[in-house]
């Protein structure tokens, strides 16, 4: 084993040419033998930077339409021959295999090219080969190979070369880096293949990085691929660590841009992430405020403003210090009316100039632009870690319309109490359960988060509303269990009731219902969110 290594000979073979030059030259000035192929070799040689082909050193051409070029004993033994073991050392001497002490690899743009809805046949054609392979043998022989696997770590190596060599903890840092790379590599081709499992038209688009209906949903083995977007300041505490991971091109707060404000926090991307997630339910202009992942206030209207007013006057004290969605393009005056409370992010597809410039007087606000809408139909996978593993289940896409309501009651609703249940129904699928939710002409008026007892979230929700409850309708997450959590709704001045049904005491729920008069209607599909 050697601490300090000397570079001699590199292989280089990147379809990624950042940086390349100034790697080469810092190479060529250290009197090292560069070896190269295709385009990297092009790339080098026109800048006047001394080259060797890979086929010619190795004496075989690239074959198959450059499928085969690396796959080659010659360069395999110079990676993978222990230097150390005498018996190695003889071999590639009888071989003729000279030691290569550095390999700068990155990959075909597999993970790009499915993002930008790339052809099946496309994708498989950037499912790199030899690339992987040759990772894999430096990683492994570490002990004397340095491997480079993003043109991130290129300055690093410059200044390693400066030094006279790299030493075993760096190259065992590129090392652990270079398996990380093709682990993840392999997931985001093991989890595009997955999805199309089955599917009739394999060239069928999907640019998330996660199975689809269609396909083979849990497979025996999950891989899980996902690119580190930021290093957080700390997690949910300050005592803990923590990263922010890209796994897909799903619209929100991971493909945004932040066009001002200070750095993200764990807590601010995952407010954002639901409060965008929410917004995105509503057809007509909407607008929802978030804190501690709980919507506070949501609202649609004719335009921005007015569902901004609405969303605010549902509980204006929680909105403070809160996570701003907005289903449209974010206007001047409904960012200004935004601008009047202070908030952490506001998150918007996109934003007037004019919106823009007024709200960049807020210093400590994040502004973020998404580019669209995620759709709240779209198949996809949520995860969440437990002790020694993950639960994994489809995204919670389900969506209730009218004619999927069965009434229940005497009573029917009517046409608005129809729209305000569906509209509250909605809300109810993004609050954390028990979840309890007062709505009228399409804003909520109060809720309930969260309790342990439902009948306790339906109180909290009354408190948060007082009058504004009096003429309103009532969802609720999941059935009730008693009649009790149905009479103290009906006490608030609910008019009418949405809820899943499927209670052994369902006969009980109607008979309060009728019993005051109000309309209820069964789902038949619960929204549980723990």
């Amino acid at each position: 084993m050697h601490d300090k290594i000397t570079i001699q000979r590199a292989l280089i073979s990147v379809s990624d040419k950042t940086g390349l030059l100034d790697l080469g030259r810092a190479l060529a000035g250290c009197g090292v033998e560069i070896l190269s192929t295709g385009g990297s070799a092009k790339t080098l040689r026109d800048a006047g930077i001394p080259v060797i082909e890979v086929a010619d050193y190795t004496g075989v051409p690239e074959m198959l339409d450059g499928r085969v070029k690396t796959l080659v004993p010659k360069l395999h033994g110079g990676l993978l021959g222990r230097r150390d073991l005498p018996a190695h050392v003889a071999q590639m001497a009888e071989h003729g295999i000279p030691p290569i002490d550095l390999l700068v690899v990155n990959l075909y743009p597999f993970e790009q090219t499915v993002a930008k809805g790339a052809a099946f046949d496309e994708c498989v054609e950037n499912i790199d080969i030899g690339g992987p392979a040759l990772i894999r043998a430096a990683a492994k022989n570490h002990d004397s190979v340095t491997v480079i696997t993003d043109p991130a770590q290129y300055p690093d190596l410059t200044a390693a070369l400066a030094a006279g060599g790299t030493t075993l903890t760096q190259r065992r840092h590129y090392a652990a880096a270079a398996y990380t790379r093709t682990a993840t590599y392999d997931a985001a081709i093991a989890t595009w293949f997955t999805a199309r499992n089955g599917d009739a038209d394999p060239d069928l688009r999907v640019t998330e990085t996660v199975p689809p209906q269609t396909g083979e949903i849990f497979p025996a083995r999950l891989a899980i691929a996902g690119l580190k977007h930021q290093a957080l300041r700390y997690g949910e505490n300050p005592h803990q660590v923590a990263a922010f991971y890209k796994t897909g091109d799903r619209p929100g707060v991971a493909t945004a841009r932040q066009l001002q404000g200070k750095e993200l926090s764990y807590n601010n991307i995952n407010d954002t992430d639901a409060a965008y997630e929410c917004v995105a339910e509503f057809e007509r202009p909407a607008v929802v405020i978030v804190k501690h992942a709980n919507p506070c206030g949501v609202a649609t209207g004719a335009d921005l403003a007015q569902a901004w007013d609405r969303a605010l006057a549902c509980d204006p004290v929680s909105a403070f210090g809160g996570i701003i969605a907005v289903n449209r393009r974010l206007d001047a005056v409904s960012a200004e009316k935004m601008a009047s409370i202070f908030s952490e992010v506001i998150i918007a597809p996109d934003a007037e100039p004019e919106a823009i410039a007024l709200l960049a007087r807020k210093k400590n606000l994040r502004l973020l632009i998404a580019g669209a809408v995620p759709d709240p139909s779209s198949d996809g996978l949520t995860f969440r870690s437990v002790a020694g593993g993950y639960l994994v289940q489809t995204r919670d896409a389900g969506r209730i319309a009218r004619d999927d309501l069965k009434i229940v009651t005497q009573r029917a609703p009517s046409n608005a109490e129809f729209d305000d249940l569906l509209f509250a129904f909605r809300v109810a699928k993004h609050v954390k359960s028990n979840a309890i939710i007062y709505a009228r002409a399409g804003a909520t008026t109060g809720i309930g988060a969260g309790q342990m007892s439902r009948v306790d979230s339906s109180r909290i929700a009354v408190l948060k509303g007082g009058e504004s409850i009096a003429g309103s309708v009532v969802a609720s997450d999941a059935f009730f269990p008693f009649a009790d959590g149905l009479i103290a709704a009906i006490e608030a001045g609910a008019t009418a009731v949405i809820q899943p049904g499927g209670s052994i005491r369902d006969a009980e729920v109607i008979a309060a219902a009728d019993a005051a008069g109000i309309a209820m209607v069964f789902t038949g599909m619960r929204h549980f969110r723990h």
